[in-house]
Order: C-alpha cells, then structure tokens, then sequence
C-alpha cells in the first residue's frame, strides 16, 4: 500500500509555470506507475500524464503536450508535474496516483492509490 500527497497548487497568470509534487509514503514507491490526473468544476476527472515504475517512459495527453513534464525521483519517492505556459483551462484539482501495470493507461480505473489533490488556479 502507498500513501500520496499532492503539494505545489496555487493560483498563477496565464503563461506561467508551477511544479507539482507528490510524495509516497512505503518502501515500494519505485514498483508503481505514476500518473497525475486533473478535475475541474463540473467536469470529469481527466488524464494527464503517466511516467513509468524506472522513469524512462513517460506519456502525456495531448491537451498538456509539449507543456507539461513528468518526472520522478525514486531515491526521494517523488513524483512531479512540471507545468509551463499554463491556461485558464488547466484550473482544475490536480490528483497524483499509482498503480501496477502499465504507464500507457490513461483510465483512472485502475489506479488504486489516490492523494487528495491540490488546487492549479490560472488567471487569464
């Protein structure tokens, strides 16, 4: 089992960068995928990126392509989003979360463990 906590939301203009980060609890963090999730008000959770157990496959949705980045750091059994040129339309709720199997799933379905999220605010 692994416990994750979102840490790095905030409220940030249009065009600028925020990097969140999720720390996972247990000695097991580098057998999971990793992927983050978003949801904004009204709407449904979405994928937006997943990262691979070693870190060497990564797969972003195309709606964050070429401006979010994720990464990991097994030694410190974190998982970060870095994001860039944000929009208003990535304000939403943004949740880490992991699982066995496969960094191509972008369902939320079979992620089985889930932080609380932390709040991105983009101001036009």
């Amino acid at each position: 089992q692994v416990q994750l906590v979102e840490s790095g939301g905030g409220l940030v203009q249009a065009g600028g960068s925020l990097r969140l980060s999720c720390a996972a609890s247990g000695r097991t963090f580098s057998s999971y995928t990793m992927g983050w999730f978003r949801q904004a008000p009204g709407k449904e959770r979405e994928f937006v990126a997943s990262i691979s157990r070693g870190g060497g496959n990564t797969y972003c949705a195309d709606s964050v392509k070429g401006r979010f980045t994720i990464s990991r750091d097994n030694a410190k059994n974190t998982v970060y989003l870095q994001m860039n040129s944000l929009k208003p339309e990535d304000t939403a709720l943004y949740y880490c979360a992991a699982r066995s199997g496969s960094w191509l799933e972008v369902s939320s379905g079979p992620y089985a463990y889930w932080g609380q999220g932390t709040q991105v605010t983009v101001s036009s």
